[in-house]
């Protein structure tokens, strides 16, 4: 039935709970250490994205992914 209460899960084991733990540190290391800029890339392609329009041109041909 929709209203019925959920079911209660399963105790975690210790590997999952270390895991979880684990995971938590990480996240809340990540949310104090202040964002890194993206390096700049040398020797890509000129003007828009390739990957994001679909289409990939090397000296003239053009080729899908």
């Amino acid at each position: 039935m929709p209203n019925d209460p959920p079911e209660p899960r399963k105790p975690l084991s210790p590997a999952a709970q270390r895991a979880l733990a684990e995971a938590e540190a990480r996240r809340a290391a990540a949310a104090r250490a202040p964002a890194q800029p993206a390096p700049k890339e040398f020797q890509g392609p000129k003007g828009p994205e390739p990957t994001r329009y679909g289409d990939w041109e090397n000296k003239g041909i053009a080729s899908d992914f």
